[in-house]
C-alpha cells in the first residue's frame, strides 16, 4: 500500500510517499488513518517524530509481531531533491495462536489455555478463548470477541460469554455461574467502561455442614445489571509503583431488563504513592462501598462485600472478616478499609541492579469495618503489623 501527497511548493523537507509492506489480511483504510500523518512533515525532524509516532499507534493496534521503519529519498524521474519515502515494514500476528500456562494463588494451582485469533476480520478485531481449571475443582471458560472503534484502541467494543465453577470455602458455598456481557470503554477525564451483563446463577452448599443461613439462599438467581468504571490512575507501576495516584469507582445497578435481582452497588479507591530517601516507598491506600436492595428485595451472598486476606484486609483470613452464621461468614453491605504501607529495599541492597529488586521489606497498618446496615450488625478490626 503507497500514499502519495502533492506538494504545491517544495518545502525543506517533505514526504512524497508512504509504503506499508507486509500487509495481508489487514484491510487499508485503518492503516491509512495511523500513517497518513506522516505525510504532514515539514522537516527531517519532523518525519522522524512522526513516523515514531505512527509505528506507536500501529502496535497499539495488536495486530503486528514487529514494525519497523526506513527512511530514504525518494527515486523516479519525477522525485522532487527534497523528498523522502517512508516505508514501514510489518509482519502481522499468526491468524490462530494458542496457549498453556500454569497459575498459582490463592493456595491453590490452575492450568489455563487459551486460543487467539487476532485481526479475524482485517480491522484489528479479535477472538479470545480461556478455559482454566484449578486442583481445587474451580473451572471457567470464556470466549470474548474485541473490537477497536474506528480503528482507535482507546475506544473499545467488547462483547463476550462465559461459565465458570467457583468454590467459596470461608462462606461453604458453590456457584456456577452462565453469562453474556457487552461493554464499551473510551477515555473521557480518566477510562470509562460502560457495561451491561445478564447472568444466570446457581448456587449450591459446598459442604454438608454449611450454614441454615446459607442453604436459604441456595437455588437459582438472574442477573441482568448495568455496570460503570471510571478510573485515573497515574501511577508508574500497577504491581509495586514508586510514585503517582490511582482513583477507582465502581457503580452497579442490578434489575435492568428483567431478572430477581434488584440493588444499587458503590465501592470506592484511592491509592496515593511516595517515594521518599533510599529508594523508600510510602502506599496509602482507602476503600469504601455500600449496597442498598430495591424493590422490597434483600441482599444475595454472593452479590454482598467480603473483607479479609493479603488483597484487602491483611493479617486476617480470606474473606474471613464481618457477619457470621454457624462459622460460615456472610458478608456485608457496606464496608471500608484503610491501609499505610512502607516498602524499603532489603538489608545491604543483595543483588542491587539486578534480581534483587524484585523484593522488598514490607510494613503496614491496615484498619477496616464490615458491616450489615440493615440488621446492624458489626464488626470493627484493626491490625497493626
Amino acid at each position: 500500500m503507497t500514499l502519495i501527497k502533492l506538494y504545491p511548493a517544495s518545502p525543506q523537507v517533505k514526504v512524497e510517499r508512504v509504503h506499508v509492506d507486509g500487509l495481508g489480511r489487514t484491510k487499508d483504510d485503518i492503516i491509512v488513518r495511523e500513517v497518513k500523518d506522516v505525510l504532514n512533515s515539514t522537516s527531517f525532524e519532523d518525519v522522524i517524530l512522526r513516523s515514531h509516532h505512527a509505528k506507536t499507534r500501529l502496535e497499539r493496534l495488536g495486530i503486528f509481531k514487529n514494525v519497523g521503519i526506513f527512511i530514504d529519498t525518494s527515486k523516479g524521474p519525477e522525485a522532487d531533491p527534497n523528498g523522502l519515502e517512508v516505508t514501514f515494514e510489518v509482519k502481522e500476528l499468526r491468524p490462530l495462536t494458542g496457549t498453556a500456562n500454569t497459575m498459582v494463588g490463592n493456595n491453590e494451582g490452575s492450568m489455563v489455555f487459551g486460543v487467539r485469533m487476532p485481526n479475524i476480520f482485517g480491522r484489528a478485531e479479535k477472538v479470545v478463548s480461556e478455559y482454566s481449571y484449578s486442583n481445587k475443582q474451580r473451572s471457567s471458560f470464556a470466549v470474548t470477541f474485541m473490537k477497536p472503534l474506528h480503528g482507535n484502541p482507546d475506544y473499545r467494543l467488547n462483547i463476550s460469554g462465559w461459565k465458570t465453577v467457583r468454590h467459596f470455602p470461608w462462606s461453604s458455598y458453590r456457584e456456577v455461574d452462565r453469562g453474556v456481557a457487552s461493554e464499551i470503554t473510551f477515555p473521557l477525564l480518566g477510562q470509562q467502561t460502560l457495561r451491561w451483563e445478564g447472568v444466570w446463577r446457581e448456587l449450591g452448599c459446598l459442604t454438608r455442614m454449611a450454614s441454615f443461613a446459607v442453604r436459604e439462599q441456595a437455588g437459582h438467581s438472574l442477573k441482568s445489571s448495568l455496570k460503570h468504571t471510571y478510573v485515573v490512575d497515574s501511577r508508574d507501576d500497577p504491581i509495586l509503583p514508586t510514585k503517582g495516584a490511582m482513583f477507582k469507582l465502581n457503580q452497579e445497578l442490578a434489575g435492568i431488563a428483567g431478572g430477581d435481582v434488584k440493588f444499587l452497588k458503590e465501592d470506592v479507591e484511592l491509592q496515593v504513592n511516595k517515594e521518599l530517601v533510599w529508594d523508600t516507598i510510602v502506599s496509602c491506600s482507602l476503600r469504601g462501598g455500600i449496597m442498598k436492595p430495591l424493590k422490597g428485595t434483600s441482599s444475595r451472598i454472593n452479590d454482598r462485600f467480603f473483607l479479609g486476606g493479603p488483597t484487602t484486609l491483611r493479617g486476617f483470613d480470606m474473606h474471613g472478616i464481618g457477619p457470621k452464621s454457624e462459622g460460615d461468614f456472610m458478608g456485608g453491605e457496606g464496608f471500608w478499609a484503610a491501609g499505610l504501607h512502607l516498602y524499603t529495599p532489603l538489608p545491604f541492597r543483595p543483588g542491587k541492579g539486578g534480581f534483587g529488586e524484585l523484593f522488598r521489606t514490607h510494613m503496614f497498618v491496615t484498619a477496616g469495618n464490615l458491616f450489615q446496615p440493615n440488621l446492624g450488625k458489626s464488626r470493627r478490626v484493626h491490625d497493626p503489623s
